[in-house]
């Protein structure tokens, strides 16, 4: 599917439009290019399920949790932008999180794909010239 974020105006449409297709998976491998919208996309769809927490970039923590007002318990938001070696993700634990059933939208998955659940979502958002964005999963 492809869904076209034109403008930050239409993004709260589009992260329900996407929420809308989520189905039954739990992890979500965001790809993109640095300033594609990942991090902004994924506030939307928060904010959308209910967030009431601040929602950042876990750039600097790698994990952030936020607990969901709609029923969907927590979401952990992964950003492994600074991970240098796997052992790093091994150390943090990141099975009790990608298995545990609540949802989990990574940033920068490219640099863990081999530790990725099977069944993760990949989903990219690129940059046309106009601006806009396009999110394909």
């Amino acid at each position: 599917m492809e869904i076209i974020i034109d403008s930050l105006e239409n993004i709260d449409a589009v992260a329900k439009t996407f929420a809308g297709h989520m189905g039954d998976s739990k992890v979500f491998a965001f790809y993109g290019n640095m300033g594609a919208g990942k991090t902004t996309f994924i506030k939307a769809l928060c904010r959308y399920m209910g967030v009431d927490d601040v929602i950042t970039s876990p750039t600097f923590s790698i994990v952030n949790e936020y607990h969901c007002a709609e029923d969907c318990g927590i979401i952990y938001h992964f950003d492994f932008y600074r991970i240098k070696k796997l052992d790093e993700v091994y150390d943090m634990g990141y099975e009790e999180y990608f298995y545990s059933g609540s949802l989990c939208f990574i940033e920068w998955p490219e640099l863990i794909e081999d530790l990725l659940p099977e069944d993760a979502l990949k989903v990219t958002i690129e940059e046309t010239e106009s601006g806009a964005r396009v999110v394909r999963f």
